[in-house]
């Protein structure tokens, strides 16, 4: 639904990372999320212990290829407009991510018929429950 999602972690580190996931995706409703797919970057060289944890598959992109992951792509450019590339993010609390998160969540697109994410989302989220 390209709902997003922002997680500020400790680390870089895999461990760090996938601990940061399994915490925010274990909040969201169950079934609502099955996959993730990410760049090859090491951070998530623990994405077994993710999927067991989060009971989601994860996919990883072929390197040099990020038209296969272009939502992503695209929520890094609008990303930019709060967060400008080389920006300290560890300076951000969760809080201050959450509100950046609820703007983009809350801004209609046109991939989505310009609907909002967050409106999306409560639709998927009324259908499996």
């Amino acid at each position: 639904s390209r709902f997003v999602m922002l997680v500020r972690v400790d680390g870089k580190d895999s461990e760090s990372v996938v601990k940061a996931l399994v915490r925010q995706v274990q909040r969201l409703p169950q079934g609502l999320m099955a996959s993730l797919t990410w760049d090859r970057g090491m951070e998530l060289a623990y994405h077994k212990r993710f999927s067991v944890a989060t009971d989601v598959e994860v996919y990883f992109c072929d390197p040099q290829s990020p038209w296969q992951r272009g939502s992503n792509e695209n929520t890094n450019g609008l990303l930019r407009q709060y967060f400008p590339k080389g920006s300290d993010l560890s300076a951000y609390s969760q809080s201050d991510l959450d509100a950046v998160a609820l703007r983009l969540n809350t801004r209609p697109r046109k991939t989505l018929g310009f609907q909002t994410p967050g409106a999306t989302l409560a639709k998927a989220v009324a259908l499996i429950t």
